[in-house]
């Protein structure tokens, strides 16, 4: 049995083999399942007058605005 050489017959193959970026498999996207009452960072643009009415109530303005927006979509706009 005959034994490799200790050097690569092509040095230049070698070196680039040596240095070429490994590809990592690719993971498949899953989407994230949406959890029912769980709140989410978001930022969003509202109009001054907007973020002024609701800061009026002081601390929790955050709070009504997302109670207000629950109320739309759930198609009940007044309380």
């Amino acid at each position: 049995m005959a034994t490799p050489p200790r050097r690569p017959t092509n040095p230049i193959a070698a070196a680039e083999a040596a240095f070429k970026p490994v590809k990592k498999p690719v993971a498949p996207i899953r989407e994230a399942a949406a959890v029912p009452n769980v709140r989410e960072l978001v930022s969003i643009r509202v109009d001054r007058a907007v973020l002024d009415h609701f800061q009026e109530g002081g601390p929790g303005w955050q709070d009504r605005i997302n109670e207000a927006l629950i109320r739309i979509v759930a198609g009940k706009p007044e309380v």
